[in-house]
């Protein structure tokens, strides 16, 4: 009997560790992908937005949080989340609460599918986020990825709406999800 490696979730702090993430992430987002979607936009988008410099961008922005997944053979995963404001109007209309963060990117690779690393860096996402003081924590799945979208609702997540998602020109729909990290503010003041 073997043991498998034990998956570590910790926040990237040193820009040279983006190779690696971006690496990670050029595998992975193909396969979140719905199976329609255009090899030359997922090519497009990656380059765009998933890109060494885009990681190395957001490790040094005091708004994002990336967390990467290891074990003990380098990075097996990531999750970038976000504290801002959603861009969408979309989103911003059935994301309610002040502050919010978003799970912007979740991704872990094949071969480690089923060893942990998904919950835990799910479970550090929302630690994240509640130390962010964030009351809301959101993410956009696409509607075809019922597998992701039965994790996330293990994880706490409902859908609250839908919105576009925009794939290098290709509109694909995604639906929001989102879960309550703290009580809503009560209005008490008397009318």
């Amino acid at each position: 009997m073997t043991d498998k490696p034990t998956v570590a979730v910790s926040l990237a702090t040193d820009a040279a560790l983006a190779d690696e993430i971006a690496e990670v992430a050029a595998i992975t987002f193909p396969l979140a992908c719905p199976p329609h979607s255009p090899p030359e936009a997922i090519r497009g988008f990656i380059e765009h937005n998933l890109s060494p410099t885009q990681f190395r961008n957001y490790i040094a922005d005091d708004a994002a949080a990336v967390l990467i997944a290891t074990d003990g053979s380098g990075v097996i995963g990531y999750c970038l989340v976000l504290h801002r404001d959603p861009p969408d109007p979309d989103v911003a209309a059935v994301v309610v609460g002040q502050p919010v963060s978003e799970v912007s990117k979740m991704y872990v690779l094949p071969d480690h599918h089923g060893a942990g690393a998904s919950h835990a860096l799910m479970d550090a996402a929302i630690d994240v986020a509640t130390d962010h003081h964030s009351e809301v924590l959101w993410l956009g799945v696409n509607n075809e990825n019922v597998r992701a979208q039965r994790f996330y609702a293990k994880k706490g997540f409902a859908r609250v709406g839908t919105k576009t998602f925009n794939l290098a020109g290709v509109i694909e729909h995604d639906y929001v999800l989102s879960r309550q990290l703290t009580e809503p503010a009560v209005n008490t003041r008397a009318n």
